[in-house]
């Protein structure tokens, strides 16, 4: 029977890697989104009403279209092929705002807001992923971008796509390990 001082370093070892996983890092890439999912800023987005919204009312609904970030701004000819991309369909068919945006020309400006969040979470051993041999990433997130048409101070058309539940595992083997990236460049210099 082996004694104390003998099993002592053992159960320490034992200990620290068992808790290794925890040592693995995590990132949250975050746009500071003024919603806290992809349905609150959906139904943030449909509570703006085209034709009657005033861009003053906007900040106090979640789109700051002036002092935002991530906010693009589309220009008359870009504006024209996001909202009516398709030639075949006619001119009346199409949304009274877009009609509206579309005969209103530079005077008729549109933005879309980028809204979301994302987590990044580093999976599986930890001596693997330290020395680089194998990394495994769970990443899950939401993101949603608003489109809003406006004349002078007046919604025209609002409109938004995304992904409500974005989730997916990326996994790098390396064989080499920590010398796979020195093998990446040599491979470079040797090709170029």
């Amino acid at each position: 029977m082996a004694s104390l001082g003998a099993r002592l370093p053992c159960a320490i070892a034992a200990i620290v890697l068992a808790g290794c996983a925890q040592l693995l890092p995590d990132q949250v890439v975050d746009t500071r989104p003024p919603f806290e999912s992809f349905a609150a800023a959906r139904r943030a987005v449909e509570r703006i009403e085209p034709m009657r919204t005033r861009t003053a009312e906007l900040g106090a609904m979640g789109f700051d279209i002036e002092g935002q970030r991530n906010v693009t701004v589309i220009g008359y000819p870009d504006l024209v092929t996001r909202l009516a991309p398709n030639s075949s369909i006619p001119f009346e068919a199409l949304d009274p705002g877009i009609r509206d945006c579309i005969l209103a020309r530079d005077a008729c400006r549109a933005y879309v807001l980028h809204f979301g969040a994302e987590r990044r979470e580093r999976r599986g051993g930890f001596f693997a992923d330290f020395f680089n041999f194998e990394r495994t990433t769970a990443v899950s997130g939401w993101r949603l971008e608003a489109l809003i048409a406006v004349r002078g101070d007046t919604v025209l058309f609002r409109g938004f796509s995304g992904e409500p539940d974005n989730f997916r595992i990326e996994h790098q083997r390396n064989p080499l390990g920590p010398l796979q990236s020195a093998g990446d460049q040599l491979v470079g210099a040797a090709v170029r």
